[in-house]
């Protein structure tokens, strides 16, 4: 996979984070923590979007005839 190289501000606060997660062993260096909050951001936003699929499919699937108390009773039987 080929890497681009990019050059970030951060102000004093937050370097002294990054440094203190380096320190404590979470991570290596710098490229490797921002490299995992790119990865988590990306991982969050694949979920947004998934529930947002859902729900627009849910809306255009229309009015159930079945009350509450069936639609759970079909989810409970799902997880079994």
């Amino acid at each position: 996979m080929e890497t681009i190289r990019k050059s970030i501000t951060f102000t004093e606060q937050q370097d002294k984070w990054i440094k203190l997660r380096i320190k404590n062993g979470d991570f290596t260096n710098d490229s490797e923590y921002i490299r995992d909050l790119v990865r988590k951001d990306q991982s969050e936003n694949m979920k947004l979007l998934e529930l947002k699929n859902a729900i627009d499919e849910g809306l255009q699937s229309g009015k159930s005839n079945l009350k509450i108390r069936d639609i759970m009773q079909q989810v409970h039987n799902r997880e079994l």
